[in-house]
């Protein structure tokens, strides 16, 4: 079967290996689609993985074609998604079903061999089972929905709350799309990059939405649409000291801000915004991954329950599709940002 792996910084190689077999527990599943995430970029070319050779890809999605030793044979032919993180099932936290927090994990694609493959051995735990029709491009949207999804419900957002989100990549657009369900009233986005503000606009959001960070000053913006308050939830998704900072800024008093993004360096305060904000009373909240196999709210079933509907549109904001032979070639494309992209995808 194919691969892609990564085998040292900034170098790929297309390499054939042999088809894995399920072990006890285990399907043998046929990647569909992998979406690449944002996060594989500087695992790819600046700080790298924990270890090489390794296949990147964690938002995936396939059919299986074979089960292990105790898995139902009603199982081959059905489709899934891949919950990207394998947790150790020993520690307090998977105990408790706190997956997301569990101290001996893997993780698909970082820590273990991931979805950009032909063919993946996943673990019974982590599939999430889709309907029969489900469009597999779509499915490996899941991931980065279930990102979006989980802020929501960290921000306990209100009916016709004002949101502004710091990043208008694939999960901020997703973020705004929540926000929507979940009943927000203004819902605004920032950026520095005019490709991907332009994207958005395509997308249906409205310029007056929309802010580019190096033409106006992002939090006057934010204090002009929303009458000078602030708005009541800022999602910070940049990892920047200047995202950081303008969402402190542009919180309202006893709003929330939400740290979303992977910071790349240190992420610095200056004494006058600390100030201001801890005035304000306001509320900064971490953000991890999600919740699974966990009640009330799965939310990777919630998540894949709506793709399926169509209640959360996820598809068009597919920019690139490639076979896995140029899978390569679409990672030098986003990295070195040389064409509009949001969301890259293999697709098989």
């Amino acid at each position: 079967m194919k691969v892609l792996s990564l085998v040292e910084l900034g170098k790929f190689e297309l390499q054939d290996r042999a088809m894995p077999e399920p072990a006890a527990g285990e399907v043998l599943l046929k990647v569909g689609a992998a979406g690449i995430c944002g996060s594989d970029l500087p695992r790819a070319y600046v700080n790298g993985p924990y270890h090489y050779p390794l296949v990147l890809g964690h938002e995936f999605a396939g059919q299986i074609e074979a089960v292990g030793e105790g898995m139902d044979p009603a199982l081959i032919g059905r489709k899934a998604a891949i919950f990207p993180l394998v947790p150790c099932n020993e520690c307090l936290f998977c105990k408790e079903r706190l997956y997301a927090k569990c101290t001996n994990y893997s993780y698909f694609g970082s820590r273990q061999d991931g979805g950009f493959s032909e063919y993946v051995t996943v673990p019974e735990f982590n599939l999430i089972m889709l309907d029969d029709s489900a469009n597999l491009r779509e499915a490996a949207m899941i991931e980065p929905a279930v990102v979006g999804l989980h802020v929501m419900r960290r921000a306990h957002l209100d009916l016709n709350d004002n949101v502004v989100i710091y990043g208008a990549g694939p999960i901020g657009i997703m973020i705004a799309r929540w926000a929507k369900i979940y009943g927000a009233n203004r819902i605004l986005m920032v950026d520095v990059d005019k490709k991907k503000i332009a994207f958005a606009v395509s997308l249906g959001f409205s310029e007056d939405d929309l802010c580019d960070a190096r033409e106006k000053d992002p939090v006057a913006w934010v204090l002009e649409q929303t009458s000078g308050n602030g708005a009541d939830i800022c999602i910070e998704g940049s990892g920047s000291s200047p995202g950081l900072v303008n969402a402190l800024r542009s919180c309202r008093v006893f709003g929330k801000v939400l740290m979303l993004g992977n910071p790349h360096s240190d992420m610095q305060i200056p004494r006058e915004v600390y100030d201001r904000f801890m005035r304000k009373e306001a509320t900064m909240l971490g953000v991890f991954n999600s919740v699974y196999k966990q009640g009330p709210h799965n939310e990777w079933e919630e998540a894949a329950a709506a793709i399926q509907s169509g209640k959360l549109q996820v598809a068009d904001l597919i920019t690139q599709e490639v076979p896995i032979d140029d899978l390569n070639d679409l990672f030098e494309l986003m990295h070195n940002n040389t064409k509009l992209y949001c969301k890259g995808m293999m697709v098989m």
